[in-house]
């Protein structure tokens, strides 16, 4: 029985503790250089004063309304966001006379691999596909190219691989048999490619769909709402980490009912999990939860080997 994934915020915030989207704006990044410094207090500026006129405003309200703004603030506030969430995977040496910065490649030997375990379980040989709403590396890290595709096996990646130095300019080719729909982008892509990190989170140009109310994604990501498409219809069983089932995330709860019609059996992974709310998006199915791993997976195995 082929069993599918679907990895939300809380998925992230549990295996790297990045935030989710309430939490998005900590500012806890360390700016690099005077032009990021610059950046930083644009936004850490619009966000106190969007806060002052919206005492009880959230976070996804508040990028909602910034994307509307003038050019600026858009940029800002998207490189934010990319930014923040790639804090944990950049590393930083001195090379040709100046300091450079990078982050980690897929298959880099020290490259975090945070909730590698867990990962490595469900993309097991019953697993038909991994769809996630997160634009972090987490799982790239945790299959590494030997794992994983983005729904074209064989795929060249741009970009430098992973050290030494004498194995850079040979391609990195995803070789992975378990699909990996990335439905609000990654900060490893812009709108012409696939890359072997994740820079576009350094320069502003990663292609993401900001967290906010009843988002859209653009054409450039159609073939992977194809892909995750295809990855739920083939699912009969569904283990749903960190997914929040919120009513304005209106798109992608349409493609999990419209998409998990074969799906009968559904595990929420969830400190806090919304039965009721998963109930009613899959009447037919059995909805059953557990609180997230802490430091074993027996929970999800038991459920996988059921």
């Amino acid at each position: 029985m082929q069993h599918g994934v679907f990895l939300g915020a809380g998925f992230s915030c549990w295996a790297a503790r990045l935030p989710v989207a309430r939490e998005l704006f900590d500012f806890a990044i360390e700016p690099f250089g005077p032009r990021e410094a610059g950046k930083l207090a644009r936004v850490v500026a619009l966000k106190q004063r969007w806060d002052d006129a919206h005492p009880r405003g959230e976070s996804e309200q508040f990028i909602a309304e910034t994307l509307q703004m003038a050019d600026r603030h858009c940029r800002d506030v998207l490189w934010y966001i990319a930014r923040r969430l790639s804090e944990p995977f950049i590393w930083v040496e001195f090379h040709a006379q100046r300091w450079r910065r990078h982050v980690f490649m897929i298959d880099e030997s020290r490259a975090p691999r945070p909730g590698a375990g867990l990962i490595g379980r469900l993309a097991n040989a019953s697993c038909c596909g991994i769809v996630t709403t997160n634009y972090d590396m987490i799982v790239e890290y945790a299959l590494t190219t030997r794992g994983f595709n983005y729904g074209t096996p064989g795929e060249h990646l741009v970009g430098r691989g992973p050290y030494p130095v004498s194995q850079w300019r040979n391609p990195v080719v995803l070789r992975g048999r378990t699909p990996l729909a990335k439905v609000h982008g990654s900060i490893s892509w812009d709108r012409t490619a696939h890359y072997t990190d994740g820079r576009r989170a350094l320069t502003g140009e990663a292609l993401i769909v900001a967290p906010t109310p009843e988002k859209q994604p653009p054409r450039e990501l159609s073939a992977v709402w194809a892909l995750a498409e295809q990855i739920l219809r083939r699912a009969e069983r569904l283990v749903v980490f960190g997914f929040a089932f919120n009513p304005y995330d209106l798109a992608v709860l349409n493609l999990l009912r419209d998409a998990g019609e074969n799906v009968r059996d559904v595990l929420l992974v969830d400190p806090c999990p919304p039965l009721e709310r998963a109930a009613r998006l899959w009447p037919w199915a059995e909805v059953r939860a557990t609180p997230p791993p802490a430091g074993n997976t027996d929970v999800v195995a038991d459920w996988l080997g059921g």
